[in-house]
């Protein structure tokens, strides 16, 4: 079967989510374009999204309408082309228009897992439970007799166990999107102890058509990504109980969150990046790591604590931040939570104090935005870092200290063979996380 033939009958699990939408917009686009090959005329490509959710489906059929009209907007140019022989259509509006109908088109909606049972190619893009994740696999390999491949977007759970648990015999593969994935560049390949050859042949091609940035990872928890993340907010969330002997919950947070921002140049804090994923989800995260971590104990009582006064963080619908750690407005920080009053301390009331305390930053700083696009950054960071290193201001002990932990959970990575090489690790940092430099480097030798 080649990659074409792949790509005729696809189902994409959990459609409607965050992550299962981006997938099925790019795959929805990847399966048109190649109906509208002129070899391809007469086949038939269906996409089966699949959700729990009738009301969910109906919002993912209006955003992949959505999505599609900007993407055919940007390429009309190459969509004339493509429609040349059509005499029907002449101006761009009525090609673009037709472009819309024909990627919708091979989209079926549905709630039923047996759409997935005639696919030979199934995305999975689920909660992050192994035994669910299992159960649906074993259920879809049992009644389907074309010997799918299964792409788990999973970003902790080892693909070696997922295989031998649900009898997959090596066809499951890791194909790791960032979110959002149309719009991340990186996906994390993770191929399990007997992961078949093939599966990862056609995911490179599939990733490489899509314009990503591929970075292989080996078959351990967690993975590079959540591998590096979840030791680096466990990091911050321990230097943030310490420096509770001397200020108070909403100061240390917010200290800890300036110095994993501003002084460390990242597009954002330790404690607005766990809000963004989601208290609940860096929780469950470190749950489904610890267990193959035994000298190490991947776990937060703050984040347990969080959850028991529901505090979650995550996003809305809509994209927009929830209430975590921190309080947003319209997408900005206002303020930070304060475990012993449960409420919010505004930005205002905290900032005098612990900016204070911090001390200045370096004269050379310069913020994130105007860094991460610079061509001549290396030369920017190693002024900063070499001037950061050389004050003994509060900061930058604390920032000192926080990049020196991040460069040594990027080594841990390689030494212990989840990482292939350093140059992997940054890459997942930067494309992943959007990171200005990479954690491991010689600014912090």
């Amino acid at each position: 079967m080649d990659y074409t033939e792949r790509l005729q009958n696809v189902t994409v699990l959990g459609a409607a989510g965050k992550m299962g939408s981006g997938i099925l917009l790019l795959t929805a686009i990847e399966m048109a374009d190649l109906s509208l090959k002129p070899e391809n005329k007469g086949k038939t490509f269906v996409l089966n999204a699949m959700d729990v959710s009738d009301a969910a489906l109906a919002g993912l059929m209006k955003y992949l309408r959505a999505q599609v009209l900007k993407a055919a907007e940007k390429k009309v140019v190459q969509l004339r082309t493509v429609y040349a022989d059509r005499k029907d259509l002449i101006d761009n509006e009525e090609i673009i228009r037709e472009y819309v109908n024909d990627v919708v088109g091979i989209v079926l909606p549905t709630t039923l897992l047996e759409s997935a049972y005639k696919s030979t190619l199934v995305f999975e893009a689920i909660k992050e439970d192994p035994a669910l994740k299992v159960k649906i696999f074993s259920q879809i390999n049992q009644n389907n007799s074309k010997a799918p491949w299964f792409y788990t977007n999973t970003s902790s759970i080892p693909i070696s166990k997922i295989d031998k648990e649900a009898n997959l015999g090596g066809r499951v593969l890791g194909v790791h999107f960032y979110n959002p994935p149309a719009i991340q560049k990186l996906v994390e390949i993770i191929k399990g102890e007997h992961t078949l050859p093939e599966l990862v042949e056609f995911a490179n091609t599939y990733s490489k058509n899509l314009r990503k940035i591929v970075v292989p990872s080996n078959d351990f928890a967690g993975f590079i990504g959540n591998g590096h993340f979840m030791r680096d907010a466990l990091h911050g969330i321990k230097e943030a109980e310490t420096l509770q002997t001397k200020f108070s919950f909403p100061e240390s947070v917010y200290i800890i969150n300036k110095v994993s921002q501003d002084f460390l140049i990242r597009p954002m804090g330790i404690f607005q990046l766990i809000d963004y994923v989601g208290i609940d989800v860096c929780q469950y995260i470190m749950s489904v790591m610890n267990p193959y971590l035994p000298n190490e104990d991947l776990h937060s009582d703050l984040l347990d604590k969080m959850l028991e006064i529901g505090v979650r963080g995550g996003q809305n619908s809509d994209g927009s931040q929830k209430d975590g750690f921190l309080k947003y407005e319209k997408g900005k920080v206002v303020g930070f939570y304060d475990l012993t009053k449960k409420a919010y301390v505004v930005v205002s009331e905290l900032q005098p104090k612990c900016d204070d305390a911090l001390g200045k930053l370096p004269a050379s700083v310069q913020p994130w935005k105007a860094v991460v696009g610079n061509p001549a950054k290396e030369e920017v960071f190693k002024t900063y870092f070499s001037e950061l290193k050389g004050m003994s201001t509060f900061g930058a002990e604390l920032a000192n200290k926080y990049a020196i932990r991040s460069k040594e959970i990027g080594l841990n990575l390689v030494k212990d063979n989840v990482a292939f090489n350093d140059a992997d690790v940054n890459t997942v940092l930067l494309t992943g996380f959007f990171h200005a430099y990479g954690p491991i480097n010689e600014y912090f030798n």
